[in-house]
């Protein structure tokens, strides 16, 4: 795996349904490194720290090869990397393959896998879809959040180099399908809820 884009954002007010506020979802690909610091990406905006930002959540990262995917269905949108408000463009990122816990080196940096993506509303007005969301559920597509270990700069073409594998830990996905599924495999929700790797925002969640 490899970046591919780094994307940052400013802050954009939006009209959802009558309701408007701002956001810092719409991210777009920048030439220069970015910088990541222990809580998030200097210069992007973070506007709602309940769910963005912080230790646990402090870049995001999305896979390049799930555009194309994306692009099938939605092939009038002028794409460009950054769409998912991801930080990180990344290649070959599988959900699947990536357990909580996993620390990567990138550029200067040190990272450690946190939890999967949770959609919000916002998703439906970035696509101009109201059932966007819930399309990002059912593809199980979530991208990865991850806390940082050590602070530094990523730039383009950097590596994703992995330094501990949490083989003991649940891949990405499975972590998602527990979120969202009706009826969770116990054996598997202890198991995450005993991690001490996954974000505490998420065993809330888990726990509901």
């Amino acid at each position: 795996m490899k970046v591919i884009s780094t994307n940052i954002g400013e802050s954009v007010e939006i009209n959802y349904h009558g309701k408007v506020e701002n956001t810092g979802m719409y991210k777009y690909p920048v030439e220069e490194a970015i910088f990541l610091g222990k809580e998030d990406v200097v210069n992007d905006a973070v506007i709602d720290r309940r769910y963005h930002g912080g230790a646990d959540k402090a870049c995001y990262w999305y896979s390049e090869k799930h555009y194309d995917f994306w692009k099938e269905k939605f092939p009038d949108l002028d794409w460009d990397l950054g769409m998912f408000g991801e930080n990180l463009s990344i290649s070959n990122l599988d959900e699947g393959e990536i357990k909580i816990g996993d620390v990567y080196q990138i550029g200067a940096t040190k990272v450690q896998v946190t939890q999967p993506r949770q959609p919000c509303y916002k998703l439906n007005h970035r696509f101009d879809c109201n059932t966007m969301v819930k399309q990002f559920i059912d593809a199980e597509f979530p991208g990865v959040y991850i806390r940082v270990i050590e602070e530094g700069e990523i730039k383009k073409g950097d590596e994703l180099i992995l330094l501990q594998r949490r083989e003991e830990s649940l891949s990405l996905r499975e972590i998602y399908q527990l979120l969202y599924v009706a009826n969770k495999d116990s054996v598997k929700l202890n198991k995450a809820l005993s991690d001490p790797a996954l974000a505490e925002s998420c065993k809330r969640d888990l726990q509901k």
